[in-house]
């Protein structure tokens, strides 16, 4: 199930509010005798993720959440899951970005659930036990926005009373309240970098898909560490094409090396503009996400 992005935090009885978790999405599969995680892709990723295979519940169930690293405060933050997957990334160890599935919501719960509302939904998830559970606030979404700020954190959801679960579409009864948009886009090219980034590059050029090409939203050239510059820049050279992916556009930067759209990046902006442009893009990490979903219309709300 997905959410539609809302402008502006608010309060409402007929709400529950709780803090957008800052990971990635992953249903959790328990049938009595073994975990699988799998992504939102639908990719079976469990093996990425082994101190997650312990998990146990007293029935089989299938839970919605998101698989998340703390900072040393405590807060999930997206950047530090780049250490734990198989996009370009800095390199780690298991102990230093242990990972930790955070649920809030069920599926199933030794049967389909789906239809009961999200209170009875979240009695069931409080029962399974033995795992982090979101926090609910109810109807005072305001009050939870001050803490969304106060901490930093990546936003808020909103969802409302006696609302099911509909799985695979976008639906009003949820809603994501941003601090920061984040949108996922595909990589199409780079650009060379110049002094400290001579031997990397300089930016990102990516876009969302519009028929069968690229439509270009922008350039991405902050947000990446000495170490992730390195990184990307391996993953791109294996990847150059001669072929452009885009769709032509006269505000493309020159020079650009074109690559094969197979990378998806999570990007923070602050809005879009009228020229259909990202705002201030700065670079957070890549997603497992198939290119091929990352459409216009998904992403462009």
């Amino acid at each position: 199930m997905l959410a539609t992005p809302w402008p502006q935090p608010f309060s409402h009885d007929d709400w529950l509010f709780e803090e957008k978790v800052d990971g990635f999405r992953m249903l959790l599969y328990w049938d009595g005798s073994r975990v699988e995680l799998r992504s939102r892709s639908g990719r079976d990723v469990t093996a990425l993720y082994p101190e997650l295979v312990a998990f146990s519940a007293p029935r089989p169930c299938v839970l919605d959440g998101e698989v998340v690293v703390r900072d040393a405060d405590g807060i999930p933050r997206f950047e530090l899951m780049q250490h734990r997957t198989g996009v370009p990334s800095a390199g780690s160890t298991l102990d230093e970005y242990a990972v930790e599935f955070v649920a809030f919501d069920v599926l199933y719960d030794d049967g389909d659930i789906t239809g009961q509302g999200i209170e009875d939904r979240r009695r069931h998830l409080e029962a399974v036990g033995h795992l982090a559970v979101s926090s609910v606030v109810e109807g005072d979404g305001e009050s939870l926005w001050r803490e969304v700020e106060d901490r930093g954190l990546e936003g808020m959801m909103a969802k409302r009373r006696g609302s099911a679960y509909t799985s695979g579409r976008r639906a009003d009864t949820w809603r994501k309240i941003a601090r920061t948009l984040a949108v996922r886009v595909v990589v199409g090219g780079f650009t060379l970098g110049d002094g400290g980034r001579s031997s990397t590059f300089g930016s990102l050029q990516v876009g969302l898909w519009r028929g069968d090409a690229l439509q270009w939203v922008g350039s991405v050239g902050t947000g990446f560490s000495d170490s992730t510059l390195v990184a990307i820049r391996s993953a791109l050279d294996e990847q150059v094409t001669e072929v452009s992916p885009f769709h032509s556009d006269p505000d493309l930067p020159e020079g650009v090396r074109w690559v094969e759209p197979s990378l998806v990046a999570m990007v923070g902006i602050k809005e879009w503009t009228r020229h259909d442009r990202m705002r201030a893009p700065r670079f957070l990490g890549f997603t497992d996400d198939e290119p091929a979903g990352i459409t216009w219309e998904s992403e462009r709300l």
